[in-house]
């Protein structure tokens, strides 16, 4: 594997690192309502486990309710039943025909309890990412005791991972940063 290979995997890795904490801090519940609240709850339906998402259009008609409309109204029954087992913590009121999600505002515990669990994920992908530089620099030196990378390359190599993980710790800090000023702002 050259530098360059070498480099971009890692990069890749980190990347998708980044992806799975926006991801997750997406489904952490702000003052506001948010689709991403719910749109990963698993929903029992004809038999599978499928997410919300794919059962129900999702919006944010007030800035404290969630509305769920089922393609399929039989299903009705199903989503409540998902969001009521869900560590979501709201309770569904239901017509029929939608679900609707009122969203209570946060208390200053409730937000640090959240704000802790930002801190959390977080420290997970930094963590995430400093394994992967680990693993792309043993990469290097492998490559370097099979006589593939000379002694300077493998130096160039770890400087640039060293570069990227310092570049992908800073998006983390960045995005965890953003979401606790969101969850705190009353």
């Amino acid at each position: 594997m050259s530098i360059e290979e070498i480099a971009l995997e890692a990069e890749d890795r980190m990347e998708k690192s980044v992806a799975l904490l926006v991801d997750q801090l997406r489904g952490i519940r702000t003052g506001r309502a948010n689709v991403g609240l719910v749109e990963s709850v698993r929903v029992e339906y004809y038999g599978s486990s499928t997410p919300l998402k794919q059962l129900a259009n999702l919006s944010t008609p007030e800035p404290q309710q969630i509305l769920i409309r089922p393609f399929d109204p039989s299903v009705v029954g199903d989503i409540v039943k998902a969001i009521q087992t869900s560590d979501l913590g709201l309770t569904p009121n239901s017509d029929g025909k939608a679900v609707r999600l009122n969203i209570p505002p946060l208390s200053v515990e409730n937000r640090k309890k959240l704000v802790g669990r930002v801190k959390d994920l977080a420290e997970e992908a930094r963590v995430s990412i400093r394994n992967i530089r680990r693993d792309a620099n043993k990469q290097a030196d492998q490559e370097q005791a099979d006589k593939i990378l000379t002694e300077d390359d493998v130096a160039t190599c770890k400087e640039e991972i060293q570069g990227l993980t310092k570049k992908f710790e800073a998006r983390v800090n960045d995005l965890a940063e953003k979401k606790s000023a969101e969850i705190l702002e009353s």
